[in-house]
């Protein structure tokens, strides 16, 4: 007795070392390979310059528009790919839920009845008729099991489920980067267009001004035929343009409706009304290098990935051992109900069980080959994730700077083009040149009037693909979301 006192208390130590045994590696975060500071641009610097101050995590408000704040504020209570991910969210929690549970004992109550003839033939009949008539039998048990988790099976499923959760989440995080840009850029393509319309509209009553004038000429005996001709070709030209801006704004509208969740037009009374195209500011913050890992939802969720990966490696290592399944019932059978549940019908079973895997015919080392093959492709693709955050990161850079200093010599172009036009219209006044002059210095201002609204709007554009390759603006949201799945 005395040895089995002191056995008890050692074998319960040895079972609880076992169950604190965890197969495979662990998984450790992969090593930061940013750089110190930002790459300078080796060009001609533009007057807008990147700080390594905190990134503006509300960075849209920089644009002083009012408008695009509440689209944006909209898009993200109401846009369906959000609800979407969200919806994936909530699935990776349950599924992590459920197995969790294989970490605790489980307790099931089963109850019946049966009205049952055995065959005189076979077995012995327990109800003691040798199967010359039916008999009821009424049962009740209560059956618990556990699998004692010697190997870290379980924790490894957990741990890579709990993974699982962070590629959902890193997932949604994205979704709602990518509708912040979206939403922006939109808006700002939408604006782009309401001011190209505006430049046509303006150089129309210029063309319809430049009409009449050689009109009245013609009537003067002044001009000829042929201006009044090219005049007309002029007007005809710079309106045939409206048709196509007007779709495009009706477009954009339809496309910024579509990322609130709401019909087609829903948006145009709001919408149509010209706006002013955002603007960007002189200085901007970019954050420090080190933090873009921190920031980048799709870094994230490589990370996770590979986390997952690694976890799943445990997983397959431990189904190489023996697993022990303790189980047990206790409950009551009878054949009369008003039997059931006395003393002399309970019943009860209780043991382990254990499963040793002898020969799998290579299944078993197959799947911890392909887990193993898999944990280095996600490693491979996290290297290329942050490789390629980089790259775009520097690229958008280069056109954020370069947009700029376009833009400020098309601005340049337009004022000179103004002053150009003038003195061709006093000159052809004068009769000093002829109307194909005025026709081409027209055209000439239109066309740097057009390019300066796009290449002002590609500033702006660019900065918001600088924000959204810096994986800012979704931290400003992330408290309202957790809220919202926690609530469903």
């Amino acid at each position: 007795m005395k040895l089995a006192r002191t056995g008890t208390p050692l074998l319960l130590g040895a079972t609880l070392a076992l169950s604190a045994c965890t197969l495979g590696p662990d998984f450790h975060k992969p090593a930061s390979s940013a750089p110190a500071a930002w790459p300078a641009l080796q060009e001609k610097a533009a007057p807008s310059q990147p700080q390594s101050t905190p990134l503006e995590a509300r960075w849209w408000e920089t644009f002083h528009d009012a408008q695009l704040t509440a689209l944006i504020q909209r898009a993200v209570e109401r846009n369906l790919d959000l609800q979407i991910a969200t919806s994936r969210l909530l699935q990776s929690r349950a599924l992590r839920m459920s197995i969790a549970s294989e970490q605790y004992p489980s307790v099931d109550l089963d109850a019946g009845y049966s009205r049952a003839r055995n065959s005189a033939e076979g077995l012995a009949d327990p109800s003691g008729k040798n199967g010359k008539s039916a008999f009821n039998l009424w049962q009740g048990d209560f059956v618990a099991a556990w699998e004692l988790d010697l190997w870290g099976r379980v924790r490894r499923e957990v741990e890579a489920a709990d993974a699982s959760v962070e590629v959902a989440e890193n997932d949604r995080q994205g979704v709602l980067l990518s509708l912040l840009a979206e939403t922006a850029s939109t808006y700002i393509q939408l604006r782009s267009v309401q001011s190209t319309l505006g430049v046509v509209r303006e150089n129309l009553d210029v063309s319809r001004h430049s009409l009449r004038l050689s009109q009245m000429r013609l009537s003067d005996g002044v001009a000829t035929n042929l201006d009044v001709a090219q005049a007309a070709a002029q007007v005809a030209a710079v309106e045939a343009r409206l048709p196509t801006l007007e779709e495009r704004q009706a477009q954009l509208i339809n496309a910024l409706s579509l990322l609130l969740a709401e019909p087609p037009r829903s948006l145009q009374q709001e919408l149509l009304t010209p706006g002013e195209l955002p603007r960007t500011a002189q200085r901007f913050a970019m954050g420090l290098p080190s933090e873009l890992a921190e920031r980048r939802p799709d870094i994230r969720q490589a990370e996770a990935r590979l986390h997952a990966a690694t976890a799943s490696i445990g997983v397959a290592k431990a189904n190489f051992y023996p697993s022990i399944r303790l189980s047990g019932s206790a409950g009551f059978q009878s054949m009369q109900l008003s039997d059931f549940g006395n003393w002399d019908a309970r019943r009860f079973a209780i043991g382990p069980q254990l499963n040793l895997p002898i020969f799998e015919g290579g299944r078993l080392k197959g799947v911890l080959e392909l887990r193993e093959a898999q944990q280095q492709e996600a490693a491979l693709q996290y290297q290329q994730t942050v490789l390629r955050a980089w790259h775009e990161v520097d690229d958008v850079l280069r056109q954020y700077n370069a947009s700029q200093l376009r833009r400020d010599l098309l601005e340049e172009a337009v004022r000179q083009s103004r002053v150009a036009l003038d003195n061709a219209k006093r000159q052809y006044v004068e009769g000093a040149v002829d109307f194909l002059n005025v026709l081409t210095v027209q055209s000439a201002l239109l066309a740097n009037q057009e390019q300066w609204v796009e290449s002002s709007a590609a500033t702006s554009l660019s900065m918001v693909g600088l924000y959204k390759s810096l994986g800012g603006g979704w931290q400003s949201f992330a408290p309202v979301l957790q809220a919202k799945v926690e609530r469903d």
